[in-house]
């Protein structure tokens, strides 16, 4: 066998775009050299036997909020702490890219020097931008923002109108929805992201709620009823029709959605959507306290089931986390897991580093999904959206080497020792056996993850420029 190679996984089932194989997967400078048979593979400085357990791509987590914390840090220190310690985690759970919102006020272009280099300097993994655009300079930033390798914007249609002002986010109404859509109709690979809740009804419900004297998890569910997402993802797909652009709804809760996107798609309007760990693995009828305060609310069981059945049949083609750091007496706001849920932070905790043991767990050890296909919506499909294919998302040749290994039947308790994050104290998971866990995870041919040990100093990844036609290497 010519050639010699960095680092090689051998006796491993290898998820691959093509289908799966007994084999493994040889990695020099960095990249994928060869996936097939033993025999097949170069010689390697190491060889790690995964003995028969699965080696897939890393997961992308295509929706964290990193800096998001204002009780500590402002926004820029904020997002040097967070991508230390919250990718930290994502290498322990096999997340081994990252696309984060930047979310300020202020105009974004003067700081995209200090983004692009406050990752590199202290991520464990590769890292891309999406933008929420929330404000009139933010719209008029757009093309610019494309030119900087950041392509896809999130608005909040029309959520976060009276919902937790110290977040610092302005919702939009439909004229600014048609004005972005319209805009990044014309950019290359441009995709406009929506947080979709009706907040006009929403907060007519939380104030009858609030008066009745109600204080418990299912009433901040019943406070943004599955009406308020629907609402808004119908005229999401009317408006993404109307100015033949792209669409992804972001954190989709509701079987109702599902149904909605289906009908859009069958017309050929490009209206996608992510769901979340949360939504496929909680109801709204849990012991979770103020921990499991998130926005869109978890739904009931009918939502869950639809979920899946979407992320099987293709409807839903993308997962994310929404992963929002906050330390724990600020979730709370000093008011216990039970404390008020209508003042407690929304948002779910550590999300990222729960990402693929919930969906090993829930998902491949229930059956309720393949292992192909939970690979092609958690690392292909992230990768395409986000213009990052084929560097990210597949064990191909020419890949970055980014693999996790497997083991679907090592199990561990979600507490604050399964934790590597800043806050290990709480999340929605917190209590259950999760079964399904990563042995070892691999970045850049470099084991950074071994048998929950990590191996690597932060810093030294790479901003992931995203052109008109996807990523290119430096």
């Amino acid at each position: 066998m010519e050639g010699h190679a960095d680092l090689r996984v051998v006796n491993a089932r290898v998820v691959t775009p093509a289908g799966t194989i007994d084999g493994g997967v040889a990695a020099a400078d960095g990249e994928i050299v060869a996936v097939g048979s033993e025999r097949n593979l170069p010689d390697a400085d190491r060889t790690i036997d995964a003995e028969g357990n699965y080696l897939i791509p890393g997961f992308i987590d295509p929706h964290v909020h990193w800096g998001l914390s204002r009780y500590e840090y402002d926004y820029h220190e904020g997002l040097a702490h967070d991508f230390e310690t919250e990718t930290r985690g994502a290498v322990h759970g096999g997340v081994t890219t990252v696309v984060n919102f930047l979310l300020q006020p202020d105009r974004y272009l003067p700081d995209m020097d200090f983004f692009r280099e406050v990752g590199r300097e202290n991520s464990y993994i590769d890292f891309a931008y999406h933008a929420i655009v929330h404000q009139d300079h933010h719209v008029e930033e757009i093309e610019g923002l494309a030119e900087e390798g950041v392509r896809s914007f999130k608005i909040f249609f029309n959520w976060y109108k009276h919902a937790s002002p110290e977040l610092g986010i302005d919702h939009s109404d439909a004229g600014r929805v048609y004005k972005v859509l319209d805009k990044v109709s014309e950019i290359n690979n441009g995709v406009v992201m929506f947080h979709a809740e009706n907040e006009d009804l929403a907060h007519e419900r939380r104030q009858e709620l609030q008066e009745e004297g109600r204080n418990d998890l299912e009433a901040w569910s019943e406070s943004a009823p599955n009406i308020c997402e629907a609402m808004q993802i119908e005229q999401i797909g009317r408006l993404t029709e109307y100015t033949d652009s792209r669409a992804y709804i972001v954190h989709m809760s509701t079987g109702e959605g599902v149904d909605i996107c289906e009908r859009f798609q069958e017309q050929g309007v490009q209206l996608h959507a992510e769901t979340l760990p949360a939504f496929l693995g909680h109801t709204k009828d849990e012991d979770l306290g103020v921990w499991g305060k998130i926005s869109p609310p978890l739904r009931g069981e009918d939502s869950k089931h639809r979920l899946w059945e979407g992320l099987r049949n293709g409807t839903v083609e993308y997962l994310g986390t929404d992963h929002c750091p906050h330390k724990i007496e600020f979730k709370e706001k000093d008011g216990g897991k039970y404390g008020d849920v209508w003042e407690a932070i929304p948002g779910d905790n550590n999300g990222i580093e729960y990402f693929l043991p919930v969906m090993m767990s829930e998902g491949v050890n229930e059956n309720r999904i393949s292992m192909e296909r939970l690979v092609e919506v958690a690392c292909e499909n992230n990768a395409k959206r986000w213009g990052l294919y084929p560097r990210k998302g597949a064990l191909v040749e020419g890949s970055d080497a980014d693999m996790v290994i497997v083991d679907l039947e090592r199990s561990a308790v979600v507490d604050d020792d399964f934790y590597h994050t800043m806050e290990p104290r709480y999340s929605t998971f917190h209590g259950q056996e999760l079964t399904g866990l990563p042995t070892h995870t691999i970045v850049g041919g470099e084991v950074v993850v071994e048998d929950g040990e990590l191996q690597v100093e932060k810093g030294g990844r790479e901003y992931l420029a995203r052109g008109p036609e996807g990523v290119v290497r430096n």
